[in-house]
């Protein structure tokens, strides 16, 4: 008997957030996963809300992922086949963090990692008797499968490849901890190296946390698969996310290049020590000491661009500290200028803190969620007011996304990298959050 599984990547119409661009768009990884691990007997579908609304579709089972910001929206459609009795399972990382929120909205939970219990949620549900929560647990990425890519829809600009989970850093606004663990856990490479090849777009994001991991070990794991890839003749273009330490190691800064890299996302946060210590970002403050200038310089070097993000909103923020950062953007080496309001996800120590000291601004849950996507104040800072704090990032990224601004780091790009390739995908990233910060605050 055949059945059909419908899995929904919901988005919150009212905070588009990067979606806003086509080239910053991503395939959800893990519903293609979940499709992969559901028994061939089943007919598995993908709508995402990225390309097209939700419209209703007849299945036997229903599954959806959901971040914070989204969590609403995923309740939402939950709720048109909870009316027509037809089970409804959420997984990802806002039910993880919260389940017994979440099962008051669907049938069933799934935390953690899925692949670990989505064969049993299938049994479960076939013999009837589909249970309320189940609890995933931290898989041995030697065994991961690779996502229905097929399922993905056609129009994503970027391929997105995941070879490692888990992060050993504990930041205290980052649930990646809570989620995935500390222990950082990689794929073998040739497995890294065979998905890759089934990758019929020409980019690739690699949505790991830090590519690069932790230490000698990790850094010669990225050297292979970097010359892998050169060996296996791929002609990809990709960037990641890392942390401070990609420029720690020139090999890995070489071949990475080699490999077709083109932009690196680093955590930067802010340009000063205390601001760091509070969010206890460890590497930076160490980093901040050496300048993080050095460490930009020989990214660029090699022909890769970076894209800062930084962070508005810290306890030892003034008006001062602010336009201090807003300046420091503007004149450092960073490439690409990602600039968010700190904000309390639930699952981290810092939502628990400021709870805690009544220090949110929107408490009623689950319907203020849609506030939490990062580019809105969600909570009181100790040093300046949410209002101050709002004008602070409106007139920064006025400064920061100006077309002067623009066309300025475009130039120190080219100039910096020696590559024209790579300086038009930092512009093109520029303008991406300059899109960004149209669609969520008065028009620049």
């Amino acid at each position: 008997m055949r059945r059909k599984l419908l899995l929904i990547n919901p988005v919150n119409p009212s905070k588009i957030g990067l979606t806003v661009n086509l080239s910053s768009r991503f395939q959800p990884l893990g519903l293609g996963i979940i499709a992969a691990l559901t028994p061939d007997h089943w007919d598995v579908e993908i709508i995402d809300e990225n390309f097209e609304p939700f419209v209703y579709k007849k299945a036997d089972l229903v599954g959806l992922t959901a971040f914070t910001a989204a969590a609403n929206r995923a309740y939402e459609i939950a709720a048109v086949y909870k009316e027509k009795c037809i089970p409804t399972v959420l997984g990802g990382i806002h039910a993880s963090m919260l389940p017994d929120e979440a099962l008051g909205y669907v049938n069933s939970v799934v935390t953690g990692e899925a692949e670990s219990i989505w064969s049993r949620v299938i049994n479960d549900f076939e013999s009837g008797n589909l249970k309320r929560v189940y609890h995933g647990e931290w898989i041995d990425l030697k065994d991961m499968l690779q996502p229905r890519r097929d399922l993905f829809h056609p129009e994503y600009l970027f391929g997105s490849m995941q070879t490692s989970r888990g992060c050993p850093m504990n930041c205290d606004f980052c649930s990646v901890t809570a989620f995935n663990g500390s222990r950082y856990r990689q794929r073998p490479v040739e497995d890294v190296l065979d998905e890759l090849e089934t990758i019929h777009q020409q980019m690739v994001f690699f949505v790991d946390d830090n590519l690069i991991g932790y230490g000698m070990e990790s850094a010669q794991r990225a050297i292979v698969l970097f010359k892998g890839m050169v060996k296996r003749g791929m002609k990809k273009s990709w960037f990641c996310q890392a942390s401070m330490n990609f420029a720690d190691n020139e090999e890995v800064l070489e071949y990475a290049a080699k490999s077709g890299c083109r932009m690196v996302f680093l955590g930067v946060e802010a340009e000063n020590e205390e601001a760091l210590v509070q969010v206890n970002k460890k590497l930076n403050v160490k980093m901040v000491k050496d300048s993080y200038d050095i460490t930009f310089h020989r990214i660029n070097k090699h022909g890769i661009a970076v894209l800062g993000a930084f962070i508005y909103g810290m306890d030892s923020d003034t008006k001062t500290a602010l336009d201090r950062r807003t300046s420091y953007i503007l004149k450092s080496g960073v490439d690409v200028m990602q600039t968010t309001f700190l904000t309390p996800l639930p699952g981290t120590r810092l939502f628990n803190m400021l709870k805690e000291k009544h220090r949110l601004i929107y408490t009623d849950f689950p319907r203020d969620w849609d506030h939490y996507d990062m580019t809105e104040v969600v909570h009181k800072p100790l040093l300046v007011e949410p209002r101050e704090l709002a004008a602070a990032m409106h007139e920064a990224v006025k400064k920061l996304y100006s077309r002067f601004s623009l066309i300025r780091k475009f130039l120190k790009t080219w100039r910096a990298t020696g590559d024209f390739k790579t300086a038009m995908w930092a512009y093109s990233s520029n303008r991406n959050y300059r899109n960004v910060a149209i669609a969520h605050r008065r028009p620049l």
